[in-house]
């Protein structure tokens, strides 16, 4: 079998799925993708067992095909490769021969027949979201989940649907991320699902900020959303989620409000010379003002004082500045505001008169 096609054309689906494709895997065909060639139509397939996604694009050919090659050598080649560069893929028994040029890339193929696929159980739940919105749900939380930690349950992201309102949730046990977005949809969805981090990276990779919407499919065990041009499935954690709203700081708080960029900009400096294992800085309020102070074992130290607007009683609270520097990176406005009860209770930072994505973050000792 030939198969034309663009550089181009081939090289987008290849970005696209070559993520899944783990690199140690214990099965060699999970090194490979899976290629079906029908009706002028390429699909391409990669999957490591836990996260599957199918993509295509158009290519000339006759006939059809189905035949697995090596993801990440044929996608480096095609990188390599000028741009709009005529491709021709000559596929035989046990190998296939990539032309390009006065190129010639000779690959091994595995049979087709022994790629592993993702069926998921009949969906339980289907729902319709625009892309854009659950990209922006996973942007804003998804640094706060947990890696590798023995709760596997933190090593993901929670999705809570209620009737036109979408949740996500992470944590790590140390900080907390939350983000809520509505949508226009008729079904009675009342449900919690848990994704695991791989899924929700490349989940985030797959999707743009477009207004198009996107079929999401829940079964039991798995969910699989339905894009224009692919469609990814993952499996789900089965676990039960913290009870997240116990975290939020409730009581007596006093609000601190500074300018975004003019505490981000402290804070990095500041972070120089934090330690560098446990990132630690002196967060000490007074009225109208912030004191940033952070050593470490060399001695080192670092000061910094910025205007704020605070009007409560002075009060000193140690942090993660890294925790606090992710915040500020996903936080959307111009003013940060700060809850904060006292030196040992997690603090509340949102931006300023918007409470769609909250952050806690947890106090440490210094």
């Amino acid at each position: 079998m030939k198969i034309s096609a663009n550089r181009d054309d081939l090289l987008k689906p290849l970005q696209q799925i070559v993520g899944v494709v783990e690199r140690r895997q214990t099965l060699p065909i999970l090194a490979n993708v899976l290629m079906v060639v029908k009706d002028n139509r390429l699909s391409l397939t990669a999957t490591d067992l836990e996260v599957e996604l199918r993509t295509h694009t158009l290519v000339d050919c006759k006939g059809e095909s189905e035949f697995t090659l090596p993801a990440r050598k044929l996608m480096d080649i095609c990188k390599a490769l000028p741009d709009s560069a005529g491709i021709t893929l000559e596929v035989e028994s046990d190998k296939a021969t990539l032309k390009s040029g006065r190129g010639r890339y000779t690959l091994g193929m595995l049979p087709a027949q022994d790629y592993p696929s993702i069926e998921p159980a009949k969906a339980s739940d289907t729902f319709k979201l625009p892309v854009g919105v659950m990209k922006r749900l996973i942007d804003k939380t998804q640094f706060a989940m947990a890696q590798q930690d023995v709760r596997y349950y933190l090593n993901g992201l929670l999705l809570e649907l209620r009737p036109g309102r979408v949740r996500a949730v992470a944590t790590d046990g140390h900080r907390l991320a939350l983000c809520d977005a509505s949508f226009d949809d008729d079904s009675e969805i009342d449900t919690q699902v848990i994704l695991p981090r791989k899924a929700v990276i490349e989940l985030g990779r797959l999707l743009d900020d477009s207004d198009s919407e996107a079929t999401f499919e829940i079964s039991n065990s798995h969910l699989r959303v339905h894009l224009d041009h692919s469609s990814f499935t993952t499996k789900l954690i089965d676990g039960r989620f913290p009870d997240y709203e116990r975290v939020m700081p409730n009581g007596q708080t006093t609000i601190m409000l500074s300018e975004k960029d003019t505490l981000k900009q402290a804070l990095t400096r500041t972070a120089i010379l934090s330690n560098e294992k446990y990132r630690g800085i002196r967060f000490r309020l007074s009225k109208g003002l912030l004191h940033l102070q952070a050593h470490n074992p060399e001695q080192d130290e670092a000061e910094e004082e910025i205007e704020v607007d605070y009007d409560g009683e002075e009060m000193t609270i140690g942090f993660n500045v890294g925790y606090l520097l992710d915040v500020l990176g996903v936080l959307d406005g111009d003013e940060v505001q700060m809850a904060v009860i006292d030196s040992n209770s997690s603090s509340l930072i949102t931006q300023k008169d918007s409470a769609e994505c909250r952050y806690v973050v947890m106090p440490m000792r210094l």
